[in-house]
């Protein structure tokens, strides 16, 4: 006769396997729009900037296409070191249990079992999953309940550092492509309601993203991306007035 009690404790890490893929997949996702979201504002603000003290289209493009290269790398390699340093303690952690399984393995049940315990298990069926998970692969059990890892899917530090890439990259190339592309006369209206518009989009997708409110959300995006325009433009214009 099947326990219903473990066999909810089976559906439970199904459902809890299944989470964590969803949320693995969540974080990338929003990982990705805000860092299109650094993009847009990054580039924009260097763009406007550069349009306070001149209207060359040149060094407009320049400008931007080296605040755009800049960025970009620079959140590649910060998202490397980053994941690089995680994925090493992901590691590290994963060779003391190793370590700790092999010299003190009814140490290490006697932890599994208290944990499954934790989970509203009685102690008899807590026991019970604790021998059968070690019996099966007792790092992998221990590593996904205790640690919270998944042996098998450590964090990539490459994949970070290229969907960081690529992220803002595409979020800068709205700006830069906004400023050049038009008439002298149209850039700068162009440039700023197509950013405007753009953070309007990136503050929905977070807020969507993270169950959050959508609204202050949106304005808290397109106020700090019209305020740092608006700064780096008087900055601009400044500068560029100081140089005649």
């Amino acid at each position: 006769m099947t326990d219903p009690q473990a066999t909810t404790t089976h559906d439970e890490a199904h459902d809890e396997a299944h989470g964590g893929a969803l949320g693995s997949r969540l974080n990338w996702l929003r990982a990705a729009v805000l860092g299109a979201n650094d993009g847009v504002v990054s580039t924009a603000g260097l763009v406007v900037g550069v349009a306070g003290a001149t209207d060359d289209r040149s060094a407009l493009l320049t400008a931007g296409l080296a605040g755009l290269l800049a960025g970009s790398m620079s959140m590649a390699a910060g998202e490397y070191v980053s994941v690089s340093t995680q994925r090493d303690s992901e590691k590290a952690a994963l060779a003391m249990e190793r370590r700790e399984l092999k010299e003190q393995p009814e140490a290490e049940l006697e932890e599994l079992t208290e944990l499954l315990e934790g989970r509203r298990l009685s102690r008899e069926v807590a026991r019970e999953a604790a021998q059968q998970l070690t019996e099966r692969d007792a790092l992998r059990a221990h590593a996904r309940v205790e640690l919270g890892i998944d042996p098998d899917e450590l964090t990539n530090p490459w994949h970070a550092a290229w969907a960081s890439f690529l992220a803002f990259t595409a979020g800068a190339l709205l700006p830069l492509l906004a400023i050049v592309l038009p008439p002298s006369g149209w850039r700068l209206a162009v440039t700023v309601v197509s950013v405007l518009v753009a953070l309007a989009f990136t503050g929905l997708g977070s807020a969507r993203l993270g169950s959050a409110a959508v609204r202050p959300a949106v304005w808290r995006n397109v106020g700090g991306g019209a305020l740092a325009m608006a700064v780096t433009y008087a900055a601009g214009s400044l500068l560029g007035a100081a140089g005649a």
